[in-house]
């Protein structure tokens, strides 16, 4: 029988920790949130090697360090409305529900959507609302957002996305260009987004995030 407490433990020990976060909410939510629950049965084993576990084609739920990293950043406070994009199973917003007033999670496969629903409610993570529809779409109807996370690469953020983030509030997004992932967190003020580099990390892209191509004649 795993212990998978312990696992958790070992996760925040050697992953979160080094990586220079020792945020109390940030540490106390990896330490509770079963992780191994949010993943494909088959994948359990792997949840807490340091590591993207991988979902289906370019779907991913982001290694442990790079989600730490992200909060960190974000610094999400217990009176901020929060979206996170691309929740998948729902790990990264039971996470996020421990130190937000509130989540808005956002997947557009219905399967996924399904099965995030139970295990969420399963987990106690009664503030999180899962809205199923497009990730590159967002959730309108229930923002504007303090702050916005974006659980896999991007190539590029959707005007409709950074739309829906407060004047004041912050977003988290992995941008991938070629082989090369960096973490960024947008500033938003007057209604621009400025960025600025946090950290290395890699993921896929998400659908609807590619880079968008430009052509000069």
């Amino acid at each position: 029988m795993t212990d998978f407490a312990e696992r958790r433990r070992m996760m925040v020990d050697t992953q979160v920790r080094p990586s220079d976060v020792t945020k109390f909410p940030i540490i106390d939510a990896m330490l509770t949130v079963p992780r191994e629950r949010f993943v494909p049965d088959g994948q359990r084993e792997a949840a807490y090697v340091g590591e993207n576990v991988e979902l289906s084609e370019g779907r991913v739920v982001l290694e442990p360090r790079t989600l730490a990293k992200m909060l960190d950043a974000l610094n999400v406070s217990n009176s901020e409305l929060v979206m996170d994009i691309g929740c998948a199973y729902g790990y990264s917003s039971a996470v996020v529900a421990r130190m937000a007033q509130a989540v808005v999670a956002v997947e557009e496969d219905e399967t996924l959507a399904a099965e995030a629903q139970d295990l969420l409610s399963e987990a106690g993570a009664d503030n999180v609302i899962l809205h199923t529809g497009p990730l590159s779409e967002g959730a309108e109807e229930h923002g504007p957002y303090d702050v916005i996370i974006v659980q896999g690469g991007v190539g590029t953020v959707p005007d409709q996305i950074l739309a829906q983030l407060k004047d004041g509030g912050r977003i988290a997004c992995l941008f991938v260009e070629d082989a090369l992932g960096t973490v960024r967190i947008g500033y938003k003020s007057a209604g621009v987004v400025s960025w600025r580099f946090e950290f290395n990390a890699g993921a896929p892209v998400l659908p609807g995030f590619e880079q968008v191509m430009a052509f000069a004649l």
